[in-house]
């Protein structure tokens, strides 16, 4: 079993029936939405622009769109228990965010940001492990980040207008994404020599994580269309075998007038 059926994350699986993965990937986004929503609720709550009672209708919308997802997809799939099973994650979530246990608990902060979390972990993970592996770009993304860190501790003993760690990998990463605030910049020949190498890395970077992200979107597409192709060849397979059965009842009720 994949790990993210241990963490209740598998989502809806690929054996299920068309409408469940249709309607899956269809709220993936939108849920994601809403979780995003709570931190932004949090912030007018605690800051006065929202009486209590909109945050009460509020919290009461968002727990129900969490609910109406879980009721919705449950009820596509047609092995419900392996769904819940693998998807536990939506139940604890569910659960653990009625809006009635706010009033009873001091811990009330701490649930909303658990849900938070949750929701986050669960609606991205998927599409992160995706992008991640599609033409290394996870090891694309740790070349950069191996490469910021040496860079910001050596940018620190060739130059001495750049004083700390911090501050040098700052720097590398500007000047690795050819943005270049100019706040901080090398003033030596050494450490000016050492940025033109870095940019001239960071050009070549920068064009492979974009090139990845673009074929990413792209093979996104043309999988939907591959798997809606399928779903079309699988109803045309339907309609083809119930046109045989039906021909072939006639044939049968023929010959039967016949004799």
């Amino acid at each position: 079993m994949a790990i993210v059926h241990w963490l209740g994350i598998a989502g809806v699986d690929e054996s299920e029936t068309p409408a469940a993965r249709l309607w899956g990937r269809r709220l993936e986004w939108p849920m994601l939405c809403v979780a995003l929503w709570i931190p932004f609720q949090w912030y007018l709550g605690e800051s006065g622009s929202m009486s209590p009672l909109t945050e009460r209708i509020a919290e009461w919308l968002v727990w129900l769109a969490f609910f109406s997802e879980t009721v919705l997809l449950t009820a596509l799939t047609k092995n419900k228990r392996r769904y819940l099973k693998h998807n536990w994650m939506n139940s604890l979530i569910i659960v653990g965010s009625i809006p009635l246990l706010w009033a009873y608990t001091p811990l009330a902060g701490l649930l909303r940001n658990l849900r938070l979390l949750l929701v986050l972990f669960t609606r991205m993970s998927r599409t992160i492990r995706k992008l991640l592996s599609y033409h290394q770009l996870g090891a694309t993304l740790v070349v950069a980040l191996i490469t910021m860190l040496l860079s910001a501790v050596l940018v620190v003993r060739i130059d001495p207008s750049i004083g700390t760690v911090w501050d040098g990998m700052w720097w590398a990463w500007v000047t690795m994404s050819t943005v270049g605030y100019g706040d901080i910049v090398p003033s030596s020949p050494a450490g000016r020599v050492f940025g033109a190498l870095l940019i001239l890395f960071g050009v070549v970077l920068v064009s492979l994580l974009t090139a990845n992200l673009s074929a990413f979107f792209v093979g996104a597409d043309v999988q939907k269309i591959e798997r809606e192709e399928r779903d079309t060849g699988v109803m045309l397979q339907d309609i083809a075998a119930r046109l045989e059965r039906i021909e072939r009842q006639l044939a049968e009720h023929r010959q039967g007038d016949r004799e």
